[in-house]
């Protein structure tokens, strides 16, 4: 007897899988949690592979999973284009997109810019994981992520955002009580502020090596803008994002000419989700944020 493939399976499968949870899928879509279970349980029965790992904490997409998501939203995408994207393209843009930052981009770059996304796009649902880590995008952690270096191995796509400078911070304070460096030799008599070694996700991070050989900070934080907020204090001085920093009326940049360090910033998809409509537009806004943003990220250039 012919197997019957059943759209509403579908639908909960995209569901749980952009939820993570099965209550808050099932919440989303209007159903009860065991309803989206039989329908789940069902799917997996017609495909005959488990498409999900389940955990304590959740609903874990699995290598089946993960190969079935960007067919399922395809399918998605054509059924809503029937009455929806025919019409009005802009309204027939929904579902998720979740973007992977690290916490200085998502949080002094792209966070004040994500009202304009939604406004352009009203059926899309943005989130936002502004944290110091790297993303699996296999795993589907995120849709899409902001690295600090461009991938040698994976089905990846990787397009360079631009290019951003870091600088030496400290607060007016501080440095009236310890006076302003006016040359690296100056620095040896100063304290400093960094990253904790084996919690540093990126070798990128490791500006003391690069920047201030021989020196170390004795204040060590896992992330950028709690180091920030230590500097303004007047806790020490810290290696900081331009494009961060510069906002802060409290803390001033020493020594700009000989300690300048350029990073990256890659915008990363993976292959199988990289044609999708609403990485697409997620990611055509991120590169135009960076755009606008140029002169911060890159104050020194002409």
């Amino acid at each position: 007897m012919a197997t019957t493939h059943r759209w509403d399976d579908l639908q909960a499968f995209l569901a749980v899988a952009r939820a993570g949870r099965l209550t808050e899928a099932a919440r989303g879509m209007g159903v009860e949690h065991t309803t989206l279970s039989r329908r789940i349980t069902r799917l997996e029965t017609a495909l005959g592979a488990k498409l999900f790992d389940r955990r304590p904490t959740g609903y874990d997409l699995s290598a089946e999973g993960e190969r079935l998501l960007p067919r399922a939203e395809e399918i998605e995408r054509a059924a809503l284009g029937i009455w929806l994207d025919r019409f009005d393209p802009v309204v027939g843009l929904t579902g998720s997109v979740r973007i992977g930052a690290p916490e200085a981009f998502g949080t002094f770059c792209l966070a004040e810019r994500l009202g304009e996304l939604s406004e352009l796009h009203p059926g899309l649902s943005i989130e936002l994981v502004a944290t110091p880590r790297a993303f699996s995008l296999s795993k589907r952690e995120a849709d899409l992520a902001i690295g600090l270096t461009r991938p040698a191995t994976g089905r990846l796509h990787a397009r360079k955002l631009g290019d951003y400078e870091l600088g030496l911070y400290g607060a007016p304070a501080y440095v009236a009580r310890h006076g302003r460096p006016e040359s690296h030799a100056d620095l040896n008599r100063h304290r400093f502020i960094g990253y904790i070694d084996d919690l540093v996700f990126s070798p990128e991070l490791d500006y003391f090596a690069t920047a201030l050989p021989g020196l170390q900070p004795v204040i060590r934080i896992s992330n950028v803008i709690t180091q920030m907020a230590a500097a303004r204090t007047g806790a020490g001085l810290c290696i900081l994002p331009c494009f961060m920093a510069d906002k802060c009326p409290d803390l001033v940049r020493l020594l700009p000419q000989s300690v300048r360090i350029t990073r990256t910033y890659w915008l990363l998809t993976h292959a199988d989700m990289a044609h999708l409509a609403r990485i697409k537009t997620a990611s055509e806004f991120i590169a135009s944020v960076v755009r606008v943003a140029r002169s911060a990220f890159l104050p020194s250039s002409p």
